[in-house]
């Protein structure tokens, strides 16, 4: 025990959070494990009369008991001086990147998924024609890349189509008039 004591000083680790830690632990655990069968009891109860299916059931138990092991957890953490300020700032920066960067990379996915289908069906060619509608914005596609559909209007302006519009959207696609004088 001298030497357990011993190592604890020597990083300044007081006796005091490791106790908190374990008795929340175990309380949490029994308490947990009581608010479980409850809630499974009174779930199966009510499940003909909600007409839940029992994936249903299963699904809120977990839940709520992943929600009561989360305040366990953060009380654990607040006997070891952490901060639940800092944690809820970890967790929202850390859901805002993951969020962003999902909704990058399903613009990416979703555009070249698009040009993909686009030169497999081929509603339109470069040269032809394309209004967008009902905004009536248009012009001749010059060019075709995994991201973006680029039309020349009349003013020489060119706009930049995102590749998944022509799925979400409605367009008219004119064909240009033929050169052949053969008659």
């Amino acid at each position: 025990m001298n030497a357990i004591t011993a190592w604890l000083t020597q990083y300044h680790i007081s006796l005091t959070p490791i106790v908190t830690s374990l008795v929340v632990l175990v309380v949490g655990l029994i308490v947990i494990s009581l608010l479980k069968r409850l809630l499974e009891k009174w779930l199966k109860g009510v499940q003909t009369h909600l007409q839940l299916s029992v994936v249903t059931v299963t699904a809120m138990i977990r839940f709520a008991t992943s929600v009561l092991w989360l305040i366990v957890l953060l009380i654990i953490l607040d006997a070891w001086g952490v901060g639940l300020a800092g944690v809820w700032g970890l967790l929202v920066s850390g859901t805002a990147v993951i969020g962003v960067g999902f909704l990058a990379t399903w613009a990416i996915v979703s555009n070249c998924t698009s040009s993909l289908f686009l030169t497999i069906w081929r509603p339109f060619q470069v040269g032809d024609t394309i209004v967008l509608l009902p905004e009536n914005t248009g012009g001749r596609a010059i060019e075709r890349n995994l991201m973006f559909t680029a039309l020349q209007e009349d003013s020489s302006t060119v706009i930049y189509v995102p590749n998944n519009f022509f799925f979400q959207k409605m367009f008219r696609v004119t064909k240009p008039a033929s050169t052949d004088k053969s008659a």
